[in-house]
This record gives structure tokens, sequence and C-alpha cells, in this order.
């Protein structure tokens, strides 16, 4: 189990690389593929490299279907075996996000670090699951029960949080004053087709604003992996991107195409940030006692 108390950050510059990709009904295929692109990033000097949500098959939550638990794996299991064995091949860390079979009839949308030696450095499982049309994750995922850690790896501190878990400030925060530098969000998100026309850009420019803004507010870098392509009913918008700590945009994918973004990422700028802005330092820790309360009436 990773520490509760986090060692002293990593500094210098890691190569953070994104895998944006198709997926198909075929769960071999993509692993092949995204083995692949792992070993292509690595190659190119990456030093972490992240999947998407659920990369090994397509999305399974547009419908509540019994069928789709077949696709679930104890972890370890063969494909996160694989994404180990990676990392150890090619001395990288590696983010991978899996359709978690726990214990029978108990499953989880779970993400797994792996440091650069192949040994797991941390495992998150989604702490906030979605119930919105094409997305009943609720059907298929309990909601995780480790809180909102940070793992320790070779390349610097990471977090992982899992799509519906980017848009909570709080899950954000925690992450942060658990040591994160790096938080990184593998997203299955995309347009409804009802919706894209009127609404597509709206959404796309809310969901990338508000990851700018954990990277503004707890000054680290924020990264979001997602899947492209048209999946069912759902038009993956992909566009995955890294912000560092001042939320600017170092690199932003294409919304249709694959893609592996490979950012340089200084985390020596994390102090220098958070000294010229310390929201850390200026929280007031003794008047948010109403956080912990559904409402305030």
């Amino acid at each position: 189990m990773p520490s509760s108390h986090p060692p002293e950050p990593s500094g210098g510059t890691v190569n953070l690389a994104l895998v944006q990709m198709r997926c198909s009904t075929a769960k071999n295929e993509n692993l092949e593929k995204a083995l692949n692109r792992i070993a292509q990033a690595a190659e190119a000097g990456a030093n972490i490299v992240c999947l998407s949500e659920l990369f090994a098959g397509q999305y399974p939550c547009q419908s509540e279907d019994h069928c789709h638990f077949d696709q679930a794996e104890p972890i370890p299991g063969p494909t996160s075996q694989a994404l180990e064995e990676a990392a150890r091949k090619h001395g990288i860390v590696v983010v991978g996000s899996l359709f978690e079979r726990r214990a029978p009839g108990l499953y989880h949308n779970t993400a797994v670090v792996f440091d650069t030696d192949g040994s797991t450095a941390g495992v998150y499982r989604k702490m906030h699951i979605p119930d919105d049309p094409l997305y009943y994750e609720k059907f298929y995922f309990t909601p995780g029960d480790q809180g909102f850690p940070s793992f320790p790896t070779r390349f610097g501190r990471i977090a992982v949080g899992v799509c519906w878990d980017q848009w909570f400030p709080e899950a954000a925060r925690l992450f942060a004053l658990s040591g994160a530098q790096i938080l990184v969000y593998p997203t299955a998100i995309g347009w409804l087709p009802d919706e894209k026309e009127q609404f597509g850009v709206s959404q796309h420019d809310a969901w990338r604003t508000m990851m700018r803004s954990h990277a503004i507010a707890n000054g680290l870098f924020v990264a979001a992996i997602n899947r492209t392509g048209a999946e069912g009913q759902l038009d993956f918008w992909g566009a995955s991107f890294v912000a560092d700590p001042n939320g600017n945009l170092l690199a932003e994918a294409e919304h249709d195409a694959e893609e592996t973004l490979i950012v340089e990422c200084n985390l020596d700028q994390i102090d220098v940030v958070r000294t010229h802005w310390p929201f850390l330092r200026d929280r007031r820790i003794d008047a948010y006692e109403g956080l912990s309360r559904r409402f305030l009436d």
C-alpha cells in the first residue's frame, strides 16, 4: 500500500506520453495496439505512458447488459500483466485503465500504475460513478474505497482519477494534498448524436476548462487521455491534452485521429508556481467543514 506521507518530491524534466486510440470489439487487437504504442513512445523518449479509460475494449456502458461483465478481469490478470511487462521491458512508468473483477459480483473501473521495474506503484478505483444517457456506469461499477491517493514512481509522484472524477475539484485537491505532481485522467468522453451540433463545442470547452482549473488551483500538471472514434451511439471527441501548473496547454491532440502526444514536463515548475500563487498556503482549513455535507440547507 502507498505511504500516507509523501516523500520529498522529485524534480527535473520528465516526458509524459498520452496514447489516444480507437478501440475495437477485439480485446487482443486493442491490447496489441496499446503495447505497440507504448513501445513507440518509449523509443521516442517517453518516461511515463498513459492509456485511455477501459482501453482494452469498446466502452461497455452504453446499455445495461450483463454480458459485458465477461470483459472484466482480476488484477493481476492477463491485461494488467501485459502492461506490467511493458513497463519493465522499456524501463518506463505505465498507467492503464481496466474493467476489474475484484470478487464475484464486485466490479470496479480501476487504474493501475506500474513503475519502471514492473512493480505496482499503486491501484486506484474510480470514486465518482456516473449514471447518464449512454453512460450507465452504476450498473457495472462499485465506487472505489481507497480515497484519492498518489503514488511514488521513478519519474515523479502520480495520481490517477478516471473520467467522471475529473469534474470534481474536491478530488483534485485531495490528489494534490497527497503529494501528486502529475494528475492523469484516463477518459472515455464523447458527444451524443442529438446534442453535438448545438452543445458540442460548449461541452468540450467545459471539459478542458475544468481540468485546466485543477492544474491552476493545485499547481500541478494535469493530463487527460481520451479515446477517439465512433462506438455505438457515442462519438468520442479525442482532444487529449496536458496542462502545466499555470493552466497552459502544452499539447493537445486532434478530435478524430489516433495520436501519441509526448510532452515535456518540468517538475521543478510546481514549486515555482505554488510559491507565486500560494493557494495551498492560504487555504482556510479551519473554515471548510461544510464541504463534508451534501448541501447547506
